[in-house]
């Protein structure tokens, strides 16, 4: 089945972007070209990015963590040097995850530390609770399961959606930008260059689709897929590190502390001074968090 047409980013975009040297890999799946980022040698790493970033994000983190292991950075359909479908109606959660699946699939990954962040959380996790036998631990930063109860959607998750919903044509490193905690700022080619994958309005869709697949009602699509990975990991048995800045309206450190509740055994780390997108502003500290979380 057609899922209309497909955008793909001119590779001029990614020139010289500041403090990311490293080279691009793809894999083609269904016909799309999909991004990501191989680096370092040993056990693999999987960063999965969020809403609307892409492997970008995780440049501060994979100098230090490649010393260990072999850093995987996927950029989901939709998102950096990856093929983007330009009809909003054609991203949906399943999708997104049997994307995700075949990847990790393709790739042959095993004893995989997933590393997930805001969207990255329900695709990442949901994907470690069907394939245990694939993974080693996790390490779980600001997100969410978001089961279909709103009541427990934060009100700075309700007005993400309502603006995306109002605002086709999203300024992408505006809003990184306006996301930062108040001690770090984005220069202007930082800003630039998480704008690089979004030259167009067509090129937008798979940003723009994102907020409204968040389930609001229980038998939304994705909502018991969650409640299944929320009733695995209250009976997971590998190791798990939960960080969560402190400054984030999106998911505060409460949420963080919900998930350490949850899992057997988890580690909770609260990072200070950061907001919704951690890995930019605290990016060394979290490898180094990390580095100390597994054993050599």
């Amino acid at each position: 089945m057609s899922l209309g047409n497909v955008y793909r980013t001119p590779d001029e975009r990614f020139a010289n972007l500041p403090d990311f040297p490293f080279a691009p890999h793809y894999l083609e799946l269904d016909g799309l070209r999909m991004h990501y980022l191989d680096e370092g040698q040993g056990e693999p790493i999987l960063l999965l990015h969020g809403e609307p970033t892409w492997g970008f994000l995780y440049r501060r983190m994979i100098p230090r963590l490649r010393t260990r292991f072999r850093c995987i950075a996927p950029d989901y359909i939709g998102f950096g040097r990856s093929d983007k479908w330009t009809d909003v109606g054609a991203y949906s959660i399943a999708r997104h995850f049997a994307f995700l699946e075949r990847f990790v699939a393709a790739l042959d990954l095993r004893r995989i530390t997933v590393i997930v962040q805001d969207w990255g959380g329900p695709l990442g996790l949901h994907y470690a609770i069907r394939q245990p036998e694939r993974m080693a631990r996790l390490v779980i930063l600001n997100t969410g399961l978001l089961s279909g109860n709103a009541e427990t959607l934060t009100p700075g998750l309700w007005s993400w959606r309502e603006y995306v919903s109002r605002t086709p044509d999203l300024p992408i490193g505006l809003i990184l930008k306006r996301s930062i905690g108040t001690r770090y700022e984005l220069t202007p080619e930082i800003v630039a260059a998480y704008d690089a994958p979004f030259p167009t309005l067509e090129s937008k869709a798979g940003a723009r689709a994102f907020p409204a697949l968040i389930p609001t009602t229980p038998d939304a699509p994705g909502a018991s897929e969650m409640r299944e990975t929320a009733a695995a990991l209250a009976k997971w048995d590998k190791p798990v590190l939960v960080c969560f800045s402190d400054s984030d309206p999106v998911f505060p450190p409460q949420v963080g502390e919900a998930f350490a509740r949850l899992i057997p055994g988890a580690r909770f780390t609260l990072i200070p001074d950061a907001g919704h997108f951690l890995q930019e502003e605290k990016g060394p500290e979290i490898a180094e968090e990390i580095l100390r979380f597994v054993p050599d």
